[in-house]
């Protein structure tokens, strides 16, 4: 399994593979330069439960800190995720 980040204009995903299919997504939004707003979540029903969700939430993660980007969780899998593990919350907005 690779997750490979993806951007095209203002828009962006956290893509989940395996063996070139794509089994889990996370998309969002780039608002400005310094703020992305992830929108939704999706993870093929044979990978769920497995953690893929949280793995595609983390990938953005580490990218925000990067980037000294900061997040709004609208994705209400995103959004559950913030609210329970206070070490990734540095990144909301």
């Amino acid at each position: 399994m690779k997750i490979e980040i993806r951007e095209t204009g203002n828009k962006g995903s956290a893509i989940a593979l395996e063996y070139d299919r794509k089994v889990g997504e996370m998309t969002y939004s780039k608002a400005d330069e310094h703020l992305m707003i992830i929108d939704h979540t999706e993870v093929d029903p044979a990978f769920g439960g497995k953690g893929l969700g949280q793995e595609l939430l983390m990938t953005l993660v580490n990218m925000a800190r990067e980037k000294k980007i900061k997040i709004i969780p609208l994705c209400p899998f995103a959004n559950a995720q913030f609210k329970k593990q206070k070490d990734i919350q540095d990144v909301l907005k």
